[in-house]
């Protein structure tokens, strides 16, 4: 479970261990024991949060327009491929 350093508490881990998970929450400065913690995988949560933003900015996919779920499926996959193709475009002209 990836979480904010907003939700550094106690009364959040116990049931996300309860459940079987593992929280990967930053600690707080402030707390006394501080639990594990892998900024990699931070990092990594923080990059899927910037694709969502990025995704976010096709108005097709921000207001949702497709009525039909398959139909805004494709446009999500559209507009994926064309982030991950600018991302890999040449800037020589």
């Amino acid at each position: 479970m990836l979480a904010d350093k907003a939700y550094d508490a106690d009364r959040i881990h116990k049931p996300i261990t309860q459940h079987g998970a593992t929280p990967n929450i930053p600690p707080k400065s402030n707390r006394c024991r501080k639990p594990r913690f892998s900024k990699r995988l931070y990092r990594e949560r923080n990059q899927v949060e910037r694709f969502f933003s990025k995704l976010k900015h096709f108005r097709r996919v921000a207001t949702r327009y497709d009525k039909l779920a398959a139909n805004f499926l494709a446009m999500v996959q559209l507009a994926s491929m064309r982030l991950w193709l600018g991302a890999y475009e040449s800037t020589a002209a």
